[in-house]
């Protein structure tokens, strides 16, 4: 099959290594000086160096021709750059299948990526999403990783997963897809909170607390939404959970670690060098939470640390006077 890869950051060159043993792969850049970096070096020293690029996959800077050749879209940019990538698709009268693997809500309208992608291109093109607990470190490298690819069709997650499956990188469909993205979306809030748990040094009970708890807001907004509960049991929700608030490359986590002593958000973005989504959905989830009347402390709590309303110290003895309650209500 012949993909696409639009957007050359760690994700997209992550992908088009992982893939290029068993499709034909190309990977679109924006950048000028990355694309040339890529052809003349095969590896992406600005936004993910030290995993070399196959010689077989081929190196764009053209989106009109990169896409017009594509079976298979797939858009690795963050969710700030959703709207315009697929608005320069509608701009082609694209019909081709898409999948992304951005995570969040948009800033600003609060939407997740697939009401993004059916505002612009329409019901008909085929379209999903690919989360679960992975870091492209990882999937570069080749090790074992598994993740959901998730779609309204269920038959077009299903032939997808099969199409795209290897054997270090394995795709369970899913029909879940507002579940998915929930669960994509949230866990790098939460992440920020278990960040913040470490780095106050509160030990591994309370990460286990703040986890399992966390997992219950992510579940109350994905059902509040209409998503299935069972699905933040599986890779996107539970897995992608335990692996962004626990795993040493979580950027999301590292701002949470930073936030526990006491630098501030511009700093702590600036020494990151990248992107962290949970910055930006903290906001988002805390706003549609209260719209919806969904019971979201900590998410309420982080979006309150980030914004400067609240220290890390005061967030959590906020959350440690709350009122008892039933576990499971």
């Amino acid at each position: 099959m012949k993909i696409t890869l639009l957007g050359a950051g760690a994700w997209g060159t992550a992908l088009a290594i992982a893939f290029a043993d068993k499709h034909a792969v190309t990977l679109w850049s924006r950048e000028e000086d990355v694309a040339a970096e890529l052809l003349v070096g095969r590896e992406n020293r600005r936004f993910f160096p030290g995993y070399r690029l196959p010689e077989s996959v081929s190196v764009s800077t053209d989106f009109t021709a990169t896409v017009a050749d594509a079976e298979l879209l797939i858009i690795a940019t963050p969710i700030a750059g959703l709207r315009p990538t697929v608005e320069r698709l509608k701009a082609l009268a694209c019909v081709t299948p898409v999948l992304w693997v951005c995570k969040g809500f948009e800033a600003g309208s609060g939407k997740l990526p697939h009401q993004v992608v059916g505002e612009v291109l329409g019901k008909d093109v085929c379209c999903g999403a690919l989360s679960g607990p992975s870091f492209a470190e990882e999937v570069a490298a080749g090790q074992p990783t598994a993740v959901a690819l998730a779609a309204s069709d269920p038959a077009f997650a299903r032939e997808a997963a099969r199409q795209l499956h290897t054997a270090r990188l394995r795709i369970y469909a899913n029909d879940d897809l507002v579940g998915v993205e929930v669960g994509g979306a949230v866990k790098n809030v939460l992440a920020i909170a278990t960040g913040v748990c470490d780095g106050l040094g509160l030990g591994l009970n309370s990460r286990a607390a703040l986890m399992t708890r966390g997992l219950a807001e992510i579940a109350r907004l994905g059902m509040a939404l209409g998503a299935d509960r069972q699905t933040f049991m599986g890779l996107a929700g539970m897995g992608d959970l335990i692996l962004t608030c626990t795993g040493d490359l979580s950027r999301n986590r590292r701002v949470g670690l930073a936030l526990a002593q006491d630098k501030s958000l511009p700093q702590i973005l600036g020494e990151l060098g990248h992107v962290a989504e949970g910055v930006y959905t903290a906001r988002e989830v805390d706003r549609l939470s209260k719209d919806l009347a969904v019971d979201m402390p900590i998410s309420a709590a982080v979006a309150a640390v980030l914004d400067g309303r609240l220290t890390a110290a005061r967030a959590v003895e906020q959350l440690m006077a709350r009122d008892p309650r039933e576990e499971l209500a």
